[in-house]
């Protein structure tokens, strides 16, 4: 099992001194964090895509970009890319030029996001969700497999042959999809053979078993060897010196983040009970000391039937960037060694 970090680049108020921390500092921060995951032998950093006022990662492939720069080995990679609201032209060329700028460190995750701002902004309809990312998806991958492409769809001016440049240093670039509890969503990457990655924010990751078993079993049919079927997940959590530690240091900013999204979803607002049940041993969250998270993931793993790939999303509105570090440093020293060979 490999692990990994995805940040949504959340913009921080230091929780020592009430201070707001500017996008150029947080920018800043970031930056330094990705280099300490590399430093520390994570696997990879994932840069997810919002288009809303608390969060500054709008533009993933420019922040990938400056990470490629100032890493060596560590995989990187979009978490996810919006690709219902995005021109699959334009996402192979900036995907292929960052594996170039990375020489092959690169892994383009695509999915729906879980909010719809890209939408409207983009001028484009909700009611046409499930149509773009199909059409769209098959676009990209018709100019993964070849340089010249003939294409039409519905929601973009057709291609009549012509060439998509620069090609990247893998071949293929590796594409995963991103997805939430839709069934069909499973058997849509099964069906293509291509990689998944999981987005479990709440209930019980064993609950996802049948789900999973539901996208191996499609690719099977599909003719697709088992080993191209990797499963990955994406999960929030934190790791301290003591699990009482890791649970103090991030509730806050948890507590403030799904408050406002339960708020804009007509949801309770949530509580520390919740929050406590949620990171206890069958929960969603991976919270705790490093043998308590490392014991976890083992255990998740095999109730899933194994798992590739684990990113964990590390970073909230009130979390200090000294603690992300030393979070992300136990994670690299002390957690991915435990779980290596799961």
């Amino acid at each position: 099992m490999h692990l990994g970090i995805d940040s949504f680049v959340a913009a921080v108020t230091d929780p020592a001194t009430g201070r707001a921390i500017g996008p150029e500092e947080r920018m800043a921060d970031l930056l330094e964090e990705i280099e300490t995951a590399d430093r520390v032998g994570l696997h990879s950093f994932g840069i997810g895509e919002h288009h809303r006022p608390e969060y500054y990662d709008s533009a993933p492939p420019v922040i990938l970009a400056a990470a490629a720069a100032r890493t060596s080995r560590i995989r990187l990679n979009s978490a996810v890319t919006v690709l219902s609201a995005a021109d699959p032209v334009r996402v192979f060329q900036q995907f292929a030029t960052l594996d170039l700028i990375s020489r092959g460190r690169i892994d383009l995750v695509v999915g729906r996001g879980s909010f719809t701002e890209a939408f409207p902004l983009f001028g484009l309809s909700l009611a046409d969700y499930d149509e773009l990312f199909d059409e769209k998806l098959d676009l990209l991958l018709r100019i993964r497999a070849s340089e010249r492409v003939t294409w039409s769809g519905r929601h973009r001016p057709a291609l009549t042959g012509q060439g998509v440049y620069p090609r990247p240093l893998q071949d293929p670039l590796p594409v995963w999809i991103g997805v939430g509890g839709t069934p069909t969503s499973f058997v849509r990457a099964g069906l293509l053979g291509l990689p998944l990655m999981v987005a479990i924010i709440g209930g019980q990751p064993r609950q996802f078993a049948p789900l999973i078993d539901l996208y191996r079993q499609a690719g099977e049919q599909a003719g697709h060897p088992p080993e191209r079927l990797r499963v990955g997940l994406h999960v929030f959590g934190f790791v301290a010196k003591t699990t009482q530690a890791a649970a103090d240091t991030i509730y806050p900013g948890w507590h403030e983040m799904f408050t406002k999204v339960s708020r804009e979803r007509g949801f309770p607002p949530p509580s520390r009970a919740q929050f406590d049940a949620t990171s206890g041993p069958d929960g969603a969250f991976f919270t705790g000391d490093p043998g308590t998270v490392a014991e976890k993931l083992v255990r998740i793993s095999g109730q899933l039937g194994g798992v590739d790939r684990v990113s964990i999303q590390m970073t909230n509105p009130r979390l200090a960037h000294a603690d992300l570090l030393r979070g992300i440093e136990l994670l690299g020293t002390e957690v991915a060694p435990r779980v290596a060979g799961a």
